[in-house]
């Protein structure tokens, strides 16, 4: 099965895959949405937020609905609105420095909930993804990503890692995948701002990724598979260890 990539800027793709129409409570799940959009580095900081008409739109949201949710962000000092003509909604997030463990990061049971969840999801999305014939700026995207995982600063790497697994899942061309993988990197996103950045981690984490990279590109679903599951399963021993 050919996926197809559309032309546009390769941020783009994630921001179609990952935005999409809030159901339920909306006031709330558009802000959940848009949060968790700009933690994941869907949205990086410095990006501006695109035209209030076209993003109300695309969530299936009002318009006030919108400007209200904006605005619980922007008291959560993850925006900056501008005023005029050239205004618009900026970004202001760029990752957050690890802090103390508190109450609210996840232990015991909640904490192997996360991660057998996580277990579960993404090694699939990276065999799925492995099936697929994938265009030259997909390919592309898909090896800048990991590259820019690579190069990250350490206050950045979180950001970047997050945006190569929902990259991965974002070429799988499965929305309900996206959703999936897009929930499982916010609760791990939780868990490692709970924990300091190591570096000896962070090099085993680059050898897994492009191991994992590798394999969807050589379109090997099973050795993608093996190749996420003992990046989820390393990270999980280091989160067990220091959470636990």
């Amino acid at each position: 099965m050919t996926t197809t990539a559309p032309r546009e800027a390769h941020p783009q793709w994630l921001s179609e895959a990952v935005l999409r129409p809030s159901v339920g409570n909306v006031f709330e799940t558009t802000v959940e949405q848009l949060a968790t959009a700009i933690r994941l580095g869907v949205l990086v900081d410095g990006d501006q937020l695109p035209p209030e008409r076209d993003l109300a739109e695309r969530l299936g949201v009002s318009r006030n609905t919108l400007r209200e949710a904006i605005a619980a962000l922007r008291e959560s000092g993850l925006v900056q609105t501008r005023r005029g003509r050239a205004g618009g909604t900026i970004v202001t997030y760029s990752g957050q420095a690890p802090r103390e463990i508190d109450a609210t990061v996840r232990h015991g049971a909640a904490l192997e909930d996360a991660l057998d969840f996580r277990r579960v999801v993404e090694p699939g999305a990276a065999r799925l993804a492995a099936t697929r014939t994938l265009s030259s700026d997909q390919r592309a995207w898909l090896r800048e990503s990991v590259a820019a995982v690579h190069t990250a600063a350490p206050r950045a790497h979180r950001i970047a890692d997050s945006r190569l697994h929902l990259a991965i899942a974002t070429l799988t061309g499965s929305p309900m995948v996206v959703e999936a993988v897009t929930r499982a990197q916010s609760a791990l996103s939780e868990l490692l701002g709970a924990i300091p950045v190591l570096r000896r981690n962070i090099e085993h984490s680059h050898d897994q990724h492009e191991a994992i990279v590798g394999a969807i590109l050589e379109q090997r679903p099973e050795v993608a598979r093996a190749a996420m599951e003992e990046h989820c399963d390393a990270t999980a021993a280091l989160l067990r260890g220091l959470l636990g």
